[in-house]
């Protein structure tokens, strides 16, 4: 039960994150060091942080289907897997927003996927 819990928080997580980037992309570079190129830039804010993270977030939800909350785990866990790649090859590892980020997408990656 506390597992499913923490399932659906994770979900929500995803949800409030993609609708901080749909509908206030300005706050987007506050927490990922993304800078908008005019409004191009805020498109893609808009769409990748916003529409796709409602979206994979909203899915396992709706869906209520293990496979659903795995494939999100897995997302996150991807995410994670090249996020500590490139840290190490750009030099970004010591960089606390990096750390945080790492160890958020590992604890929801490895929660969802159980």
């Amino acid at each position: 039960m506390i597992l499913q819990i923490l399932k659906v928080l994770g979900c929500v997580g995803t949800i409030l994150t993609g609708l901080l980037g749909a509908f206030r992309p300005s706050a987007v570079p506050g927490f990922t060091g993304v800078e908008p190129t005019g409004p191009r830039g805020v498109t893609e804010i808009r769409s990748i942080f916003g529409g796709l993270f409602i979206g994979v977030g909203a899915f396992p939800l709706v869906l209520n289907a293990p496979m659903a909350y795995q494939m999100l785990g897995v997302m996150y866990l991807a995410i994670a897997a090249a996020r500590l790649v490139s840290m190490l090859v750009d030099g970004s590892w010591r960089e606390s927003s990096n750390i945080i980020s790492l160890a958020v997408e590992i604890v929801l990656g490895v929660l969802l996927v159980l």
